[in-house]
C-alpha cells in the first residue's frame, strides 16, 4: 500500500468525539466506513440503525442516514435514545459498489452488538472491499 494511502487512512481514523449531533452534544454511538480496496473513506453509503426488542424478537428502526465524504454518519442516536440493548448497524454495501459501477459479493453488511453501559461512547468501524469486510470497536 502506498504511503499516500496509508496517510489518508490514518487521517480518517481519529477520535469521533468531535462529531456532534444537530443539538450540539456528541453522539454516544459513531461509525466510520473505510474502502480498503481504494484506500479512501466509504462515502455516500446508506446506513440504518436498529434496536432489538427482546420481548418480541424484532428490530425497530431508530434512524437512517448516509455517510459523508469522510465515511462517517454523525448524529446516529441521541444520549436520551441510547439505552442498554442489542443494536444492529445495516450498511448497504451492494448499492455503494453499484454506484461506482462495480459488483460486490455482499449486498449488505449487518453488525450486531450489545451496549451494556450507555454512559460510554462506542465506535463501530467497517473496513470494506468488494469481497471482504472487517469490523472492530474503536475508541
Amino acid at each position: 500500500m502506498s504511503e499516500f494511502r496509508l496517510q489518508q487512512l490514518k487521517s480518517h481514523i481519529v477520535s469521533e468525539r468531535r462529531i456532534t449531533t444537530m443539538s450540539g452534544s456528541p453522539s454516544p454511538l459513531t461509525t466510520h466506513v473505510l474502502n480498503t480496496a481504494l484506500g479512501v473513506p466509504g462515502s455516500n453509503m446508506t446506513i440504518r440503525l436498529y434496536q432489538q426488542d427482546p420481548s418480541a424478537d424484532v428490530w425497530h428502526l431508530i434512524t437512517s442516514g448516509t455517510t459523508n465524504s469522510d465515511g462517517r454518519c454523525p448524529g446516529l442516536i441521541t444520549q436520551q435514545q441510547f439505552l442498554p440493548a442489542v443494536y444492529k448497524l445495516h450498511f448497504e454495501t451492494g448499492q455503494y459498489w453499484a454506484s461506482m459501477g462495480q459488483t460486490s459479493f455482499y449486498p449488505y453488511v449487518e453488525i450486531v452488538f450489545t451496549i451494556p453501559d450507555p454512559g460510554q461512547r462506542y465506535h463501530v468501524a467497517l473496513l470494506v472491499s468488494r469481497f471482504s469486510f472487517s469490523t472492530y470497536r474503536g475508541s
